[in-house]
């Protein structure tokens, strides 16, 4: 089968639930796919499922950036990631004229992830690492034309399902499709230093030692973690852009953080 050289493009974030952010991001995505940029978009949806646990009386419970995830909350998540939010993206992408097709990572074993070990000895239930991810079914979507939507449920071991952090599976797809850019489309503009400024340029060794203090907090550690795993495998650069920028960076522009190995 043809390998695709593609981009790896990551949405998430409140993004997602805001009409207008989601189709400028949208926009810029179908824009980079009609000038020809095979991508593959990967997506999280961490707000509307806090919506709907909310809706069932499920406690929210989040640790080191990671959903603490029972059976019931797993069931949620399936439902929303799977369901609701990947078939409206697919839905919002053929509007635009992008042909659409949305899977989940457990789909033709797209990614395959482990029970992620406990953190600070707090058990996350049924939070997946991943380990594997087989592109086929990516490729075979990019054959015919059309964009593959990945939400991130991932097939663990045996007949479970895990709940996969969607910066970690971004990486982890991008290492399998051997693409040389990933980008993350965010609600934050970068990655902020001390002084709260945009840190425009970091290497991979500079962003593990800002993991070893406490500028990084919440979501940005998983996602700095992942833009690790990328550039360690290959990718030439990774960036993490906010709305102000989504445009211009997936036109190879300038903006948010870029980092390089």
């Amino acid at each position: 089968m043809k390998k695709f050289i593609t981009t790896v493009v990551k949405m998430g974030g409140s993004l997602l639930e805001h009409v207008d952010s989601r189709g400028v991001a949208l926009g810029a995505v179908a824009s980079r796919w009609f000038s020809g940029d095979r991508i593959v978009l990967v997506h999280g949806g961490g707000k509307r499922i806090d919506a709907e646990l909310k809706v069932h009386g499920i406690p929210r419970n989040v640790c080191y950036g990671l959903r603490v995830t029972d059976a019931r909350t797993l069931d949620v998540v399936v439902s929303m990631l799977a369901g609701h939010v990947n078939k409206t993206l697919v839905s919002e992408l053929t509007l635009l004229g992008v042909p659409s097709a949305g899977i989940s990572g457990a789909d033709g074993g797209t990614i395959r992830a482990e029970f992620h070990p406990p953190v600070e000895g707090v058990d996350l239930g049924f939070v997946g690492r991943p380990v594997a991810s087989d592109v086929s079914l990516i490729n075979a979507i990019l054959s015919v034309e059309m964009m593959p939507v990945v939400a991130t449920v991932a097939k663990g071991p045996g007949k479970a399902l895990l709940n996969v952090n969607a910066d970690a599976a971004a990486a982890s797809l991008a290492v399998a499709l051997g693409s040389t850019r990933l980008v993350f489309l965010t609600d934050v503009e970068g990655v902020m230093d001390a002084g709260k400024k945009i840190i425009e340029k970091i290497s991979a060794a500079e962003a593990e030692e800002m993991l070893e203090s406490d500028l990084i907090t919440g979501g940005m550690r998983p996602k700095l973690k992942a833009c690790i795993t990328a550039l360690s495998h290959g990718a030439a650069e990774v960036i993490i852009a906010g709305p102000a920028c989504h445009k211009k960076v997936l036109e190879g522009g300038k903006g948010g953080t870029r980092l390089v190995a």
